[in-house]
């Protein structure tokens, strides 16, 4: 998994680069072998004016799937990056089990369907056996 990270209104600093890097590493790494890139862009709404404005947004590409893309602004930079990877990890997580269960939906209904032609072969070559027997 690849991440990304630009920072708009104010620089990158190695200890906000760390703290993402950490977060995301902590809530997307374990497991989640279809991810391939994370950005991350962090931005100061107001500029020097103050105020809650620091944003953080987040885009999972995940492999087969639409993207996740998470956004949530705070006074802090930090509680912004934590929260959004947070809501990000869990709309991830949901996102492949709900794509799990429909390739697993999918796969059963396909196997019932050839459960089905297979019957019908075997009682195709049963009935010409019978009827060549008779004959």
């Amino acid at each position: 998994m690849k991440i990304g990270i630009q920072c708009r209104g104010f620089s990158l600093t190695s200890a906000i680069a760390g703290h993402v890097r950490k977060r995301l590493g902590f809530l997307l790494g374990r497991g989640f072998n279809r991810l391939r890139r994370v950005d991350v862009t962090m931005s100061d709404l107001n500029g020097p004016r103050g105020g809650v404005d620091k944003r953080c947004l987040i885009k999972v590409s995940i492999d087969g799937l639409r993207p996740v893309v998470v956004e949530d602004i705070q006074a802090d930079l930090y509680m912004a990056i934590d929260r959004a990877a947070s809501r990000a990890s869990r709309t991830v997580l949901r996102r492949i089990a709900l794509d799990s269960s429909r390739r697993r939906a999918e796969a059963q209904r396909w196997l019932g369907e050839q459960r089905k032609l297979d019957e019908q072969a075997v009682a195709g070559a049963f009935q010409s056996g019978i009827q060549s027997y008779r004959s």
